[in-house]
C-alpha cells in the first residue's frame, strides 16, 4: 500500500491526464518550433498544432478560434480581461461590477482599479451563494463599463445564471465576465447563448498542463476591446482586439 494519501482535491488541481501528455510530448523534443516562425517547416508544424488548440477550444464554448487568446492560465486571464477592458473603455466609464465571493484573481484587479480611481461596486450573496439579480440591477449605473461573476464558486460549488446575468448586462450594453476555471468540463458553457463577453478559463482543472489557459474575447456583437498588460513578445495577436486611446493616471487620479 501507498504511504501517500489518497488525493481527493481535483478542483484545486488535477493530474495531467496520460493522453493529453502522449500528445505533448512531442513538441518538447522533436516539433519544437516557434509558431511565430512562419518561414520554415518547424514553425509551421507548431503553428498547426496552436490553431487545432484553439480550434478544441473554442468548439467547447461555442466561440470561434479568434476569439481565443492563450495565457499563463486563469489568473493571467483575468487581469487580462478587467484591467484590459478597464484600460480601453475609461473613457466610457469608471464603473466596475464583481461579487464578494470572487477569487483573489478576480477580486485583486478590482481592488488595484480601484486604487487607480475607478469606482467599484461589490455584490453580496444570499445564503445559497447565489447573487441577488435585483441587487445587480440597482447596482447598474449609466457609466458601468464591466461585470464580473464566478460561473462556479471554487469553494462551495455555487453555480451562477450566467445566461440571466448576460441578458441583463447585454440589455445595457455593459460588457459581462465570467471566471469559468471551475466550471469548463462540468457545465455547459456557451458564450452565445449566456451572453458571456469575457470568459477565463485554464487547463490544469481538467486534467490538463499547469501554466496554460485562455481568455475568450467577443469578436462580434459586440466587438470587445482589451489593453494589453504585457508588452513586446507580439504573441496572441498582442492580446489586443482594436486600437484604444491609452489610460493616463493623470485622467482617473489615484486615491
Amino acid at each position: 500500500m501507498s504511504a501517500r494519501p489518497i488525493y481527493l482535491d481535483c478542483h484545486a488541481t488535477t493530474p495531467v491526464d496520460k493522453r493529453v501528455l502522449e500528445v505533448m510530448i512531442p513538441y518538447f523534443t522533436e516539433h519544437f518550433g516557434n509558431p511565430a516562425s512562419v518561414n520554415h517547416l518547424y514553425g509551421w508544424e507548431t503553428e498547426a498544432a496552436v490553431k487545432q488548440a484553439r480550434q478544441i477550444i473554442a468548439d467547447a464554448i461555442n466561440a470561434t478560434p479568434t476569439e481565443i487568446i492563450f495565457t499563463s492560465g486563469a489568473t493571467e486571464a483575468n487581469n487580462l480581461a478587467i484591467k484590459g477592458v478597464a484600460e480601453a473603455y475609461f473613457s466610457q466609464g469608471r464603473h466596475l461590477i464583481t461579487v464578494a465571493t470572487e477569487h483573489h484573481a478576480v477580486l485583486d484587479p478590482y481592488d488595484y482599479l480601484q486604487g487607480l480611481g475607478f469606482d467599484v461596486t461589490l455584490l453580496s450573496v444570499q445564503p445559497d451563494g447565489l447573487i441577488d439579480l435585483t441587487e445587480l440591477e440597482e447596482a447598474f449605473r449609466p457609466d458601468t463599463i464591466l461585470v464580473s461573476v464566478m460561473a462556479a464558486n471554487n469553494e462551495i460549488g455555487v453555480l451562477q445564471p450566467l445566461a440571466k446575468i448576460g441578458k441583463m448586462c447585454h440589455d445595457r450594453h455593459i460588457l459581462f465576465h465570467t471566471d469559468a476555471a471551475q466550471a469548463l468540463g462540468k457545465i455547459p458553457l456557451d458564450v452565445e447563448e449566456m451572453k458571456i463577453d469575457l470568459m477565463s478559463l485554464t487547463a490544469h482543472k481538467v486534467y490538463g498542463p499547469k501554466g496554460i489557459g485562455c481568455l475568450y474575447v467577443r469578436r462580434r456583437q459586440p466587438r470587445v476591446k482589451i489593453a494589453p498588460q504585457i508588452h513586446g513578445g507580439g504573441q496572441e495577436r498582442g492580446s489586443v482586439q482594436e486600437p484604444f486611446t491609452p489610460l493616463k493616471l493623470s485622467d482617473l487620479g489615484r486615491r
